[in-house]
């Protein structure tokens, strides 16, 4: 244990606080919306119960799960039915498939890495929901660290390159791969190893967006962040002992909402500008339960913890020492030659305005891939998509998930 270990009461202290804004909204929410304010003129008591409402939302989604809400999908003008299978369960995540209940088999079978980067899998509910038409779709859900007991162990870099070969494994032959920001240099690695392995879980293709191969190749603040700060800072800051109110009580994590924070405050004026709006919104009775706002913060604000090593490691090993771009990476001391790759047909996915991951730093992996002819690289870069947009929103369904999906079939 390093001597910046904090007790469990800070992370308990963090958690009240949230607690407490989340009582103090729905408090707001009850009292200005008490029937003797009505006839005021002032328009006050209404503010006051729509800040209330705001309020108590928000805080109230920080430490939910949210569902996927897929139950069902059109395939030509015709609804199924989507059953949710458990396909893998490994002590820290989980493999799931979306089955769709229809006799014809899919036309793809696609593996969807979801980042563990502090929101839930469901962060990419909209990813699944345009690929499933036709394919058939497996997802990586990763477990909040805070619900898991010590006994389990550590989850590094390494572990979770290793969940993805079995994974991969699981689904076997003719898999396609989709990794999202984060999980990017990581299935990359894993591929390069079942290669070695001369696997026949090779996926068939390979389509990395918007991750992290080479965070030198283009400057961001997450970039600038890991370059000025030292692994003994991060400690110090940002590592915290889950409290006693959780399974894992004791354990090491980056808490989400710490996270949520650093998300947060690369655009905190356009966050604070669309609460003001809903406020107001709520106010004038504007605001639907399913409006674009709601929809979009009840994901976006549901987080979850991250162990402590998994996030130190990927300081460290993808950002400061960038292992995979040098090609110095491992996992349990054997060495991860991306020239190994000869079969799987990779594509590099980019946003224009990607303010996380910018353009070059995905399509890096494209010239550390010596083993793939150039017929089996694609570099897509989607000129006005942000981070987000470029595997969801109009962005992601309009332009991207084509040339993705297109992609794929043209290495079938």
């Amino acid at each position: 244990m390093n001597i910046w270990t904090k007790p469990p009461a800070a992370y308990d202290l963090f958690e009240s606080m949230s607690k407490g804004n989340e009582w103090m909204g729905a408090t707001a929410k009850a009292f200005w919306s008490n029937p003797v304010f009505a006839q005021n003129p002032t328009g006050v008591p209404k503010m006051m119960a729509a800040w209330g409402e705001v309020v108590e939302r928000a805080y109230s989604r920080v430490q939910m799960e949210p569902d996927w809400g897929l139950d069902s999908t059109i395939i030509s003008d015709r609804e199924y039915v989507v059953e949710l299978e458990t396909v893998a369960d490994k002590p820290f995540g989980r493999l799931v498939r979306f089955h769709v209940k229809r006799n014809e088999k899919q036309k793809r079978k696609i593996l969807v890495i979801a980042p563990m980067s502090g929101h839930h899998a469901t962060l990419i509910r909209k990813t699944v929901k345009s690929l499933l038409p036709h394919s058939d779709i497996y997802v990586t859900e990763w477990k909040n660290a805070r619900d898991l007991p010590v006994s389990e162990g550590k989850f590094d870099v390494e572990d979770y390159t290793k969940y993805l070969m079995d994974f991969m494994k699981v689904m076997g032959p003719d898999t396609n791969v989709i990794a999202i920001c984060q999980p990017a240099p990581l299935a990359l690695a894993a591929t390069a190893l079942l290669a070695e392995e001369k696997s026949e879980a090779q996926p068939k293709t390979l389509t990395l967006i918007g991750g992290p191969i080479d965070p030198a190749a283009a400057a961001t603040e997450v970039t600038k962040f890991s370059d000025k700060t030292s692994i003994a800072e991060l400690e110090k800051a940002l590592i915290f002992s889950v409290g006693a109110n959780h399974a894992g009580v004791g354990r090491q994590v980056y808490p989400g909402a710490m996270q949520l924070q650093a998300f947060m405050g690369m655009k905190w004026k356009t966050h604070m500008d669309a609460h003001r709006k809903q406020i107001l919104d709520v106010a004038q009775g504007k605001a639907g339960e399913h409006n674009h706002h709601n929809t979009f913060y009840d994901e976006y604000l549901a987080v979850m913890d991250m162990t402590a090593e998994f996030y130190l490691s990927t300081v460290q090993r993808i950002f400061k020492d960038r292992e995979i771009a040098q090609g110095t990476f491992s996992v349990d001391g054997k060495a991860v030659d991306l020239g190994k790759i000869t079969k799987t047909a990779v594509a590099t996915i980019e946003g224009g305005r990607d303010d996380i991951a910018a353009p070059g730093q995905c399509s890096a992996a494209l010239a550390l891939l010596t083993g793939l002819k150039p017929e089996q690289k694609l570099n897509h870069l989607e000129e006005k998509a942000g981070h987000y947009g470029i595997f969801s929103g109009s962005s992601w369904r309009e332009n991207i998930r084509p040339v993705v999906l297109k992609f794929i079939d043209s290495h079938a």
